[in-house]
């Protein structure tokens, strides 16, 4: 059967039987064939970049025993490089074929089954997987990493004293990294919206305000940036990457000024022109002849 690939939301881990081919027929891997037993089975979390996108969210559509024939493009596949897969090499650009047999696979635990230790530590291993995806580059995968951490921590009214102050750090630590994320990913207005969050708990958080000052500069909203940079120089003066925000922030301001002026002075004098012309062009209006009554 045909199967549907759309986004996953959880981690499963899976064991499945498999077999990729390229559309010539060319057999590159085939895990999971080695007889009956289930030892030989292939098994991988999904949404850990274990293997290609286009399978991993497949897996995630399908129920347990179900087998599937699935075409995947390349940007799903091995994208524009060449892959040495087990059995053959796979050309660059190249659509594959899988077949694909979900034999099990355990869910993880969703936070609604979680006592609040396990809460805040789900939470902090998420964080964990979302600074490692982020020092390697990886912005958009470390971003969904911050936000399940965080979501798993979002409601914290049954938390104790002690739990809702982890909880707090936790919260605040996830949304400044994500907003690092998308600051990465040019998703501005994301970024100053978990800013926000931020400072919404901690009104003195000096990396949220240097953060959604450099959001709200890229948005060209400069008159709200420069009003978080103020802010966070009367809280930490010497803060030398907020110095430099500013600097950047008041070269920015110089230069629309001049642009401004040059549009201006350059309308101006196209008006100028333009009336100097029309003054030249016109002829002096001949004063009409009184008109005499015929009738006198």
């Amino acid at each position: 059967m045909n199967t549907m690939i759309s986004e996953g939301c959880f981690n499963l881990h899976t064991a499945v039987k498999l077999v990729g081919k390229l559309l010539d027929g060319t057999v590159f891997t085939k895990k999971g064939h080695d007889g009956e037993n289930e030892d030989n089975l292939f098994e991988f979390k999904t949404d850990e970049e274990q293997v290609i996108d286009g399978l991993d969210r497949a897996v995630l559509t399908m129920k347990k025993g179900e087998a599937a024939l699935l075409t995947i493009a390349p940007e799903y596949a091995f994208g524009s490089s060449e892959s040495k897969q087990d059995l053959a090499v796979v050309p660059p650009n190249s659509t594959v074929h899988y077949e694909v047999e979900l034999v099990s696979f355990v869910k993880d635990k969703e936070s609604w089954d979680m006592n609040t230790p396990e809460k805040i530590d789900a939470a902090g291993k998420k964080k964990e997987e979302g600074n490692a995806l982020f020092k390697a580059g990886k912005y958009a995968r470390a971003s969904k990493r911050y936000e399940k951490a965080a979501k798993f921590i979002e409601y914290d009214t049954s938390f104790s004293e002690e739990e809702k102050k982890q909880a707090k750090a936790l919260k605040i630590t996830c949304n400044l990294n994500n907003a690092a994320c998308k600051l990465k990913l040019k998703d501005y207005k994301q970024a100053e919206k978990l800013c926000t969050k931020v400072l919404e708990l901690d009104s003195a958080n000096v990396k949220a305000l240097y953060r959604r000052a450099q959001a709200y500069m890229n948005m060209a909203d400069l008159d709200l940036a420069e009003f978080d940079i103020k802010k966070a120089l009367e809280i930490d003066p010497d803060n030398r990457d907020v110095k430099l925000e500013y600097k950047a922030l008041k070269e920015k301001v110089k230069e629309i000024n001049k642009k401004d002026a040059k549009f201006y002075g350059n309308m101006f004098a196209k008006l100028t022109k333009q009336d100097a012309a029309n003054s030249a062009n016109s002829a002096p209006n001949e004063p009409e002849p009184m008109s005499i009554d015929s009738k006198a």
